[in-house]
C-alpha cells in the first residue's frame, strides 16, 4: 500500500522532482565519470612513468571525491527541504486522516529510495557513456597508446558511487524523519497563507554599506593583482573579498526595492511593482546563500578557465621549450650557495663514462658568474620596486652570464635564431613574463653594466624571449649574453653539455634514455665516493620533462574541472530550488493577479524576469570576482604558458552557458507550471 503510494505521488509530483532528478543524476554521471579514470586508463598503453602518474592521479581524485560526496550530500539535504515544504499541505491532508508521522515518514522513505534509484540508474548510464569520452581526453593528455583501448564499465566507481549515494540517501531519510516529527498540523494546513516578511532596510544605511564594501572590494582586487602578496596577505585579501560580497548583497537587498521605487515610470509599468518586489523578497532571504553561491561560482570560472589553460598550454611549452633530448649540469659548492666549476666530461672519463655516446649532437659550454653584478646591481633604483613583487627572490644572487658563441650554438642545437652582438653590447634572454616586463624599463633607459671589468650597455631596448635550460614552463628571469673576449674563464660556475640523441625510432629512443640514466649513475657515484657530495651532478631529459608537466598538467586539468563542475551544479540547484520554493509560496499572489485582470503573458513575462535576476546576480558579481581573479591566476600560472587563456575562459562560458543556462531554463518551465496550477 505505502509502495503504491509512492509511486502516484512521485507521479503526481514530477514537475516538482525534475530539478531534483535532474540533480542527482548530473552528480551521479560526473561522480563515476572521475572515479572511472583509473580503470579507463587500464585498457590503454602506457610508459611506465605515465602509468605511474595515473596511479597518483587516480589517488588525487579519490581523496577530491571525499569533499565532492559533502558537497553532493548538502545539496541534496537541501533539495528534501524543498520537497517537503511543496508537500506541506498532502501531509497534512493524510494526518486529518488519521495518518500518524510514523507513516507519513514511511511513504518518504519509500519515495527516496524510488528515486535514490532511478537517478542511480540513469546517473551511471549517462556517467559510462561519458566515461568513454573522458578516455580520449586520457589519451591526449598522456600520449597513450589506444590500439587495445575497448568499451569498458567501471566496476569500482560503480561501486563506490553506489556507496556514496547511499549514504547521502540515509542522512537524508533520517532529515525527513525528523523533520515530520517536527511538523504540527495546524502548521502545515497554514503554510500557504504564510510568507517571508519584506524587510524594509534604512537605506542611507545600505548605501554606505554598499560603498564601503565596493571600496574594500576594490582594495582587494588591486592588492592581488597589482602588489606583491606573501601567504598571509593574501589569505587577508581573500577574506575581505568573501565579506565584502555578503556585505554588497545584504546592501543590494535593501536598496534594490528603494531605488526601482524611486524611478516611478518604470516601476509602475505593467507587473514591474510586483516583478521588483518580488525579486527583493527573493534576495533579502538569501542574503548569505547568494554570497556562497556567488563565491562558488567564481572558484568555478576560475578553476575551469585555469584548467583549460593550463591544458591549453601545456604540449606547446613542451614544443616550445623542450628543443633538445638531454642536459647534463656539473658544479661544485662547498657551501650550497656559492658555486665553481666543475669539469662533466673529466670526471665522466675518469669513471669510465663516455656520456656522449648516446649523443648525435651536442653543445659543451659554461656558465660564468661576475659577483659584482647581482639581481641587486642590474634593477639599481628600481630593485625595491622589484622586491616588492617578488619578496622571495634573492636579490644578492649573481646574475647568469654566458659566452656569444655558447648561446649561438646552442640556438642552433635547438633550431632558433642566433643573435649578433656589437663590441661594448650585452643582450638579456628572459621567458618569464612578469620579471620581463621589469627587465624591460632597465634595458630601455640604456644602462650600463659593468661586466668583468667592462662597461656593457644593452643591445636591445627589452627582452629577447628566450632561454637556456631545458624546460616545461617558462622560468628563465634572466640570462645574459656578453662578447667571448670579455669573459674571465676563472669566472666559470657550471658544466653544462646539452644534446639529441642519434637514435631515431621510439624503441632506440626509451633504449638511450635507459642508457644515459644508468651512465649518469655510474658518475654521480663516482664523484660522490671519490671527491664528497660537495660536487653536484645533475641530469634532465626531455621524457622526463615531459612526464613531470603532463603529470602536474592532468592533476590540475581534471582536478579543476571536477571542483568546477560540481561548484556550478550545486550553485545553479540551489538557486533553482530557491526559486521554485518561492513559487510555491507565491502561488495566491498570482492567483489574485489574474483575478484583478492581469494578462497571462504579463504574468509569464514578470516570472521570467523573477527568475533571470535571480540567476543573474550572483553571476554578475561572481564574473567581476573572476576578472580580477583569473589575472591574479595568470600570474601564479605565468610559468606554465597562459597564451590560451582567452579560449579557456569562452571554453568556460559555454559550459556554464549550458549547465547554469540548462538551470534556469527549466527552473522558469517548472515555475511557470506551479504558478498555472491554480489558474
Amino acid at each position: 500500500m505505502l509502495f503504491k503510494i509512492s509511486v502516484s505521488n512521485i507521479r503526481k509530483s514530477l514537475r516538482d522532482y525534475a530539478i531534483y532528478f535532474f540533480t542527482l543524476i548530473i552528480g551521479v554521471a560526473v561522480f563515476y565519470v572521475f572515479n572511472a579514470v583509473g580503470t579507463q586508463a587500464a585498457y590503454l598503453t602506457f610508459k611506465n612513468d605515465s602509468r605511474d602518474i595515473v596511479v597518483l592521479l587516480t589517488t588525487m581524485l579519490s581523496g577530491v571525491s571525499i569533499f565532492v560526496s559533502v558537497v553532493l550530500g548538502l545539496l541534496i539535504v537541501y533539495a528534501s527541504r524543498f520537497l517537503i515544504k511543496r508537500r506541506n499541505k498532502e501531509f497534512a491532508l493524510y494526518m486529518m486522516l488519521g495518518m500518524g508521522k510514523g507513516r507519513i515518514s514511511s511513504i518518504l522513505l519509500c519515495e527516496t529510495i524510488i528515486i535514490g534509484i532511478g537517478s542511480l540508474a540513469a546517473g551511471l548510464l549517462i556517467g559510462i557513456g561519458l566515461s568513454q569520452v573522458m578516455s580520449a581526453l586520457v589519451v591526449n593528455l598522456f600520449d597513450a597508446d589506444m590500439s587495445k583501448y575497448k568499451f569498458t564499465v567501471s566496476v569500482p566507481a560503480i561501486r563506490k558511487t553506489i556507496i556514496c549515494f547511499i549514504i547521502m540517501y540515509l542522512i537524508v531519510m533520517l532529515f525527513n524523519t525528523f523533520m515530520i516529527s517536527k511538523c504540527k498540523l495546524i502548521d502545515l494546513m497554514q503554510s500557504g497563507r504564510k510568507s517571508e516578511k519584506l524587510k524594509i532596510r534604512s537605506p542611507w544605511l545600505c548605501t554606505i554599506i554598499f560603498i564601503i564594501s565596493a571600496a574594500a572590494l576594490g582594495y582587494a582586487y588591486y592588492s592581488v593583482t597589482h602588489s606583491g602578496l606573501d601567504q598571509k596577505k593574501l589569505i587577508i585579501m581573500i577574506a575581505i573579498g568573501a565579506f565584502s560580497t555578503l556585505m554588497i548583497f545584504w546592501s543590494v537587498a535593501g536598496l534594490l526595492l528603494r531605488v526601482m521605487m524611486s524611478v516611478k515610470k518604470v516601476y509602475f509599468s505593467g507587473l514591474n511593482s510586483f516583478t521588483f518586489r518580488q525579486i527583493s523578497s527573493k534576495v533579502n532571504t538569501m542574503v548569505f546563500s547568494m554570497s556562497v553561491i556567488c563565491l562558488m561560482l567564481f572558484v568555478t570560472i576560475c578553476s575551469l578557465s585555469a584548467a583549460f589553460s593550463v591544458r591549453n598550454s601545456m604540449n606547446r611549452n613542451l614544443r616550445e621549450l623542450c628543443s633538445a633530448d638531454v642536459e647534463y649540469e656539473c658544479t661544485y659548492s662547498a657551501d650550497g650557495n656559492k658555486f665553481s666549476y666543475a669539469d662533466l666530461e673529466k670526471y665522466s672519463s675518469e669513471a669510465g663514462q663516455d656520456i656522449t655516446a648516446e649523443l648525435g649532437e651536442y653543445v659543451h659550454f659554461a656558465q660564468y658568474n661576475d659577483p659584482a653584478l647581482t639581481f641587486a646591481v642590474f634593477f639599481g633604483d628600481q630593485k625595491d620596486a622589484v622586491k616588492e613583487q617578488f619578496r622571495m627572490l634573492n636579490f644578492d644572487f649573481c646574475e647568469e652570464i654566458y659566452k656569444l658563441s655558447d648561446y649561438n650554438a646552442l640556438m642552433e642545437l635547438y633550431g632558433r635564431k642566433p643573435i649578433s652582438l656589437e663590441s661594448g653590447q650585452y643582450a638579456m634572454i628572459c621567458d618569464y613574463k612578469n620579471m620581463k616586463q621589469l627587465r624591460d624599463p632597465v634595458l630601455a633607459s640604456g644602462q650600463p653594466l659593468s661586466i668583468f671589468g667592462h662597461s656593457l650597455t644593452p643591445s636591445t631596448t627589452e627582452c629577447i624571449n628566450g632561454s637556456i635550460a631545458l624546460s616545461a614552463q617558462h622560468i628563465n628571469m634572466g640570462a645574459i649574453i656578453v662578447p667571448d673576449e670579455i669573459v674571465d674563464e676563472n669566472a666559470a660556475t657550471i658544466d653544462i653539455l646539452i644534446g639529441n640523441y642519434s637514435a631515431s625510432s621510439e624503441e632506440e629512443r626509451d633504449a638511450a634514455e635507459q642508457r644515459v640514466h644508468s651512465a649518469f649513475d655510474n658518475v654521480s657515484e663516482y664523484i660522490t665516493s671519490k671527491y664528497g657530495s660537495e660536487y653536484i651532478l645533475a641530469l634532465t631529459t626531455k621524457e622526463e620533462i615531459r612526464q613531470n608537466a603532463i603529470g602536474l598538467g592532468a592533476i590540475l586539468s581534471f582536478v579543476g574541472l571536477y571542483l568546477g563542475l560540481v561548484f556550478l551544479i550545486t550553485s545553479a540547484a540551489i538557486l533553482a530550488l530557491k526559486e521554485l520554493s518561492e513559487s510555491v509560496d507565491s502561488i495566491p499572489r498570482y492567483t489574485m493577479l489574474r483575478k484583478i485582470g492581469a494578462d497571462e503573458k504579463d504574468i509569464t513575462r514578470s516570472l521570467f524576469r523573477q527568475t533571470g535576476i535571480f540567476f543573474l546576480l550572483p553571476l554578475i558579481l561572481a564574473i567581476l570576482h573572476s576578472v580580477f581573479g583569473i589575472k591574479f591566476a595568470v600570474t601564479l600560472l605565468e610559468a606554465f604558458g597562459t597564451e590560451g587563456v582567452l579560449s579557456s575562459v569562452l571554453t568556460t562560458s559555454l559550459i556554464i552557458l549550458i549547465i547554469y543556462g540548462g538551470y534556469f531554463l527549466l527552473t522558469f518551465l517548472s515555475s511557470r507550471s506551479i504558478i498555472k496550477e491554480q489558474k
